[in-house]
């Protein structure tokens, strides 16, 4: 089922949503000061392309307040819009019976691209 969910959800908009997550990574990534954040895109990547039988956890490093810190910034510049796209999506997917199980996925979205620091994905 999860791998019939992701062959759905990878024609309707995955591709292009991991291609964007993709592109501001490696955009991030050309300056030195924007590379952990680019990285964080990178680590969205393969979740916002094949979503179904993933979970997000927190991760159990301790980074102090460093990853905090990160979660603010990446929160003011872009994370903030883009978790209310995935809100948003949820949302919208959420209000037939049909688009639950893509709705959920981007609830999943919502909680990784909000504060990604601090947060890993697992299979």
């Amino acid at each position: 089922m999860n791998f019939l969910g992701n062959i759905i959800w990878l024609i309707f908009g995955g591709l292009l949503a991991a291609l964007g997550y993709f592109i501001g990574g490696v955009v991030l990534c050309i300056t030195i000061i924007g590379a952990p954040w680019g990285f964080q895109c990178f680590k969205l990547v393969p979740l916002v392309l094949w979503p179904f039988g993933k979970k997000v956890v927190s991760d159990s490093s301790n980074t102090g307040c460093l990853s905090t810190i990160a979660n603010v910034i990446w929160i003011f510049s872009g994370g903030l819009m883009t978790a209310i796209t995935h809100f948003f999506m949820g949302l919208l997917l959420s209000i037939t019976i049909i688009g639950l199980p893509w709705g959920r996925q981007h609830f999943k979205l919502l909680e990784i691209s909000l504060m990604p620091f601090g947060k890993k994905v697992i299979s």
